[in-house]
C-alpha cells in the first residue's frame, strides 16, 4: 500500500525538518519527503492541510496493568489511549501479576500487544526475581524474548552487594537497567513533597534527600560497574546537577522526567485532591524550573507520561490514602505544548524529548520521519480546542489532575508502520 501525506507541515527534530512538505509511505516505511519518488500516481492521498504531521510520540513510562489487573486498564484499553494520544511507541514497567520475570510473561504481553494493534509496546523485565531485590532475574533470556532494559521498579534493593552484582551481571552483556532513585528509609509513607504545603495540610512528607541519596548510590555503582543507565522520574534540583555532572565525567547515563513534574508544584496540594497524589511527588517552583532547564541543556533526554491508569474507587479517599499516579497518555501532547506556550520550551526542545530523545534512550527505532525510518507518525491539529472528559476519555483509568480541563491541539490520525490505527471521529 502506498501513501501520500499531503500538504502537511512536517516537523521531525531529527533532522531538523520544520516544512510544508509531502511525505511517501510504502512497505510500512518512509520512502521520500517532498518530492514523490515513481510509480505514487495512484498512491492514498492523506490530506493534511493546516496540521501538524510529526513522528509519533514515544512514551518511555506507560502502565498497562495488563497481565493482572484489568480493573484498572488492558494492553487494549491503554494502547487505544496512547494511540489517540499520538503515541506509538510505548514502554511498559515489569510490576504486572505475575511480574516480568520470566520470558513466558514478556512474550504474553508482546502478543497481547500484537492482538490488539495499537501501539508497539516494549515491556521492561524484572531485574530481579519477583522484583524482590534478592535473587537476579535471567536478564538475558528476558532480553531475548524481546525486553528493552532491565529495572526493580520503585522497589529499591536494601542489599548494595545485590545491586553490585546486577549491574556487573548486565554490563557484562551491554544490557539497559532503569533505576527509579528512591530510599525507602526517607520515603516510606509519604505522599507528597516534605515542605511547606505538606506540614500545612498534615501530609507525610517525602524529602529530596529520598532521591539524591539513592541516585547517589546509584551513580557510584553504575560508575563501578560500567553499566548503560537509564534514570526515571527525576523530580529535584539536586538530581538534575547530579545526573549533568555524572554524563560530564562520561558515564553512560540518561534519564526521563513525567509531564506532570513539569507543569505541576506542590501548591495544588491546598485542593487535598487526591488525583494530585503522584510518585515521585509534585515538588516546589524551583525544582520544577530546574527539570525544565535540564530539557533546554540536554541533561533531560526525556518526557514521559507516567501513565498509571486506577479505578475510580483508588481515588475515593482522603489523600494520603488514594492509590498514587496519573492517567494522562493521551493527552500528552497538549499537555506538553503548555511548556511552549508559556515560554518554558521551544518546539523542537518539546518534540526532540517526545520523539527521539526518549527512543535513543532505549535503542529503539522510533521516534523519526526519516527516509527507512518506519512510518510511525501523527497528523496533529494545533488550534483545535476541546475538553478532555469522560465522553473523550479513551483510557480505563478515570485518575488525572487534568480531567475536565480545556485541552489545544488534538490528535486526527495516528499511523503505524504506514496503517492508520486511529481516527478522531
Amino acid at each position: 500500500m502506498k501513501l501520500r501525506i499531503s500538504n502537511g507541515r512536517v516537523i521531525d527534530p531529527s533532522q531538523n525538518l520544520d516544512a510544508v512538505v509531502d511525505l511517501f509511505i510504502e512497505d510500512h516505511r518512509i520512502v521520500a519527503i517532498g518530492e514523490a519518488p515513481l510509480g505514487f500516481d495512484d498512491a492514498e492521498v492523506v490530506d493534511a492541510t493546516d496540521k501538524w504531521v510529526l513522528p509519533g510520540l514515544v512514551d518511555t513510562a506507560v502502565a498497562l496493568r495488563d497481565p493482572g489487573y484489568s480493573q484498572k486498564g488492558t494492553i487494549a484499553s491503554e494502547g487505544r489511549a496512547a494511540v489517540s494520544g499520538g503515541v506509538t511507541t510505548l514502554v511498559c514497567p515489569p510490576n504486572t501479576k505475575p511480574i516480568v520475570d520470566t520470558p513466558a510473561v514478556a512474550a504474553l504481553i508482546q502478543d497481547k500487544a500484537d492482538e490488539a494493534g495499537m501501539a508497539n509496546v516494549f515491556p521492561i523485565g524484572a531485574l530481579t526475581q519477583g522484583l524482590q531485590g534478592e535473587q537476579l532475574s535471567n536478564m538475558v533470556a528476558l532480553t531475548d524474548a524481546g525486553c528493552v532494559a532491565l529495572s526493580n521498579h520503585g522497589r529499591s534493593l536494601a542489599s548494595n552487594r545485590v545491586l553490585s552484582r546486577a549491574l556487573e551481571y548486565a554490563a557484562t552483556h551491554d544490557l539497559l537497567v532503569v533505576f527509579h532513585p528512591d530510599d525507602p528509609s526517607l520515603s516510606e509513607g509519604g505522599c507528597a513533597h516534605e515542605g511547606v504545603m505538606s506540614t500545612m495540610h498534615g501530609l507525610a512528607g517525602i524529602p529530596e534527600t529520598a532521591e539524591t541519596i539513592a541516585l547517589m548510590r546509584d551513580l557510584l555503582l553504575v560508575e563501578k560497574s560500567g553499566v548503560r543507565a537509564h534514570f526515571a522520574r527525576l523530580s529535584c534540583a539536586k538530581s538534575v546537577e547530579m545526573i549533568a555532572n555524572a554524563k560530564a565525567a562520561g558515564l553512560d547515563v540518561t534519564c526521563d522526567v513525567a509531564l506532570h513534574n513539569l507543569l505541576l508544584t506542590d501548591e495544588v496540594l491546598k485542593e487535598f485532591d487526591g488525583q494530585f497524589h503522584v510518585l515521585p511527588p509534585l515538588r516546589s517552583e524551583n525544582d520544577r524550573l530546574t527539570l525544565i532547564e535540564g530539557l533546554k541543556t540536554g541533561v533531560i533526554n526525556a518526557i514521559c507520561s507516567d501513565h498509571q491508569p486506577h479505578e475510580k474507587m483508588a481515588k475515593v479517599a482522603p489523600f494520603a490514602a488514594t492509590e498514587p499516579g496519573m492517567a494522562n497518555v493521551e493527552v500528552l501532547l497538549p499537555l506538553a505544548l503548555r511548556l511552549m506556550d508559556e515560554g518554558d520550551l521551544e518546539l523542537g526542545q518539546l518534540l526532540t524529548a517526545l520523539t527521539y530523545g526518549p527512543a535513543a534512550c532505549f535503542g529503539l527505532e522510533a521516534g523519526s520521519l526519516a527516509v527507512g525510518s518506519f512510518a510511525d507518525f501523527v497528523i496533529f491539529d494545533s488550534t483545535e480546542k476541546w475538553i478532555w472528559d469522560q465522553s473523550t476519555r479513551k483510557s480505563k483509568g478515570s485518575n488525572s489532575g487534568f480531567a475536565g480541563e480545556q485541552m489545544i491541539g488534538r490528535v486526527c490520525q495516528t499511523f503505524i508502520s504506514g496503517q492508520r490505527v486511529y481516527t478522531l471521529n
